[in-house]
């Protein structure tokens, strides 16, 4: 068992290594996976606060994960929960003081919320010890709340969280708020920057890139464990990725409206400027300054590439207009990029692109059923697709469809 002190200085590096994540969503893994190791906890979930509610948006549980296996992941729904105390996480949100419960099932009555067991029932789970902690930012800001469930000791049977648990909780929830609020912000600005592309193209909704930022994550881990990738370079390059992803059409907001809001079929003329928005996207991204920059570029540029080399004409400066350098065609245009030349994000954002495209609703279609939406991705394997990434696309479907009942568009949730 570590001192104290020696506890406190791993909340330190643990808080380091959080504040590198940038995601909002990577980022709210990142916390409940250190969180849970750090005290031991076998479960765990965290609510971002959403005007008077709570937003239950991530959560983590090792008992329901194994009995999955690990090719697969836990599927959850998000919800709302009000800020009051009739639950345990409402009322920590309201009070702002941290709860540590024993035993969730032998509470002696007199408490102001109730512990609600349906989940356990539904599950066939037993919560137990539960310790809840408030987030709150420099400013008294409410941000969140951190649940963690069922600590266990050292030869994994469920225990109760001690004492000095709490005061280190406040502390990690603490360093968790200051991330949160970075990444939040960083969210903002790229929901901003994808709500002018959605004032061109109404199909470029907040929850379609966050669909396809997603869903692109889900298939580069299941990529990356197929290609026995390095762990930290997976934790590192998803980071990057989501948001690089969210990002895929930002050059629409340079193409015309009557272009992007025609109903019909574009002529070819209005097809070659509906392309534009590839380069025009890349060119945002001129000044590379970092990896996200390097990755956003090559995501904007290439997610309309195929793999057998019958895509956008990807083998071109976004500035120029012009083809690099041998790679154009007999009158000087550019070519497209084929197999592994188009990037690996490019490729993954390519699936998840067209993945929610036919199963959500279009002004000019209805959605698919699954059935038929994985008949023509597979269909697609080999042409317009990456067959590996279509293999790990396939690894995950269970995982993806959850994703896109997670972020409905407007029309589909009234």
């Amino acid at each position: 068992m570590l001192s104290e002190n020696k506890r406190a200085d791993l909340i330190t590096q643990i808080s380091l290594d959080i504040n590198e994540v940038k995601d909002l969503d990577i980022l709210l893994e990142r916390i409940l996976s250190r969180a849970r190791e750090f005290f031991n906890a076998d479960a765990g979930s965290i609510y971002l606060k959403q005007g008077n509610d709570l937003k239950f948006s991530y959560t983590q549980n090792n008992t329901l994960q194994e009995r999955l296996g690990p090719d697969n992941k836990l599927i959850y729904n998000t919800y709302l929960i009000p800020i009051n105390n009739d639950s345990i996480a409402g009322y920590v949100a309201k009070n702002r003081g941290l709860v540590n419960i024993q035993d969730a099932y032998k509470m002696s009555g007199s408490e102001p919320f109730a512990f609600d067991s349906h989940f356990d029932s539904l599950s066939d789970y037993r919560t137990t010890s539960i310790l809840t902690v408030p987030a709150i930012n420099q400013r008294g800001d409410l941000l969140g709340v951190m649940q963690l469930i069922n600590a266990t000791d050292e030869q994994g049977n469920v225990t109760a969280f001690s004492s000095s648990d709490e005061s280190l909780a406040k502390y990690f929830a603490a360093s968790a708020a200051l991330a949160l609020e970075r990444a939040q912000m960083t969210r903002s600005i790229i929901m901003r920057m994808v709500g002018m592309a959605e004032l061109r193209d109404p199909e470029e909704t907040g929850a379609h890139v966050n669909r396809v930022a997603s869903c692109a994550v889900e298939i580069y881990e299941a990529w990356a464990r197929k290609e026995e990738v390095a762990l930290l370079e997976v934790e590192r390059e998803k980071d990057i990725l989501r948001m690089a992803a969210m990002l895929h059409d930002v050059g629409k907001v340079a193409v015309s409206d009557i272009i992007l809001k025609k109903p019909g079929r574009l002529t070819p003329k209005e097809f070659e400027e509906m392309k534009s928005h590839t380069y025009l996207g890349a060119r945002l991204f001129k000044e590379i300054n970092s990896d996200f920059d390097e990755i956003a570029a090559q995501v904007t540029l290439n997610h309309h590439e195929k793999w057998d080399g019958t895509g956008y004409p990807g083998h071109i400066d976004p500035f120029s207009i012009k083809a690099i350098p041998g790679h154009e065609d007999s009158k000087g245009r550019p070519l497209p990029k084929k197999g592994e030349e188009i990037p690996l994000f490019s490729r993954i954002v390519a699936v998840a692109d067209v993945y929610d495209a036919l199963v959500s609703r279009r002004t000019y279609k209805e959605p698919w059923d699954q059935d038929r939406v994985l008949e023509e991705m597979r269909r697609n394997s080999g042409t317009h697709f990456d067959p590996k990434v279509i293999d790990s696309f396939f690894s995950c479907t269970e995982v993806l469809a959850s994703i896109i009942e997670r972020y409905p568009d407007k029309c589909d949730n009234p």
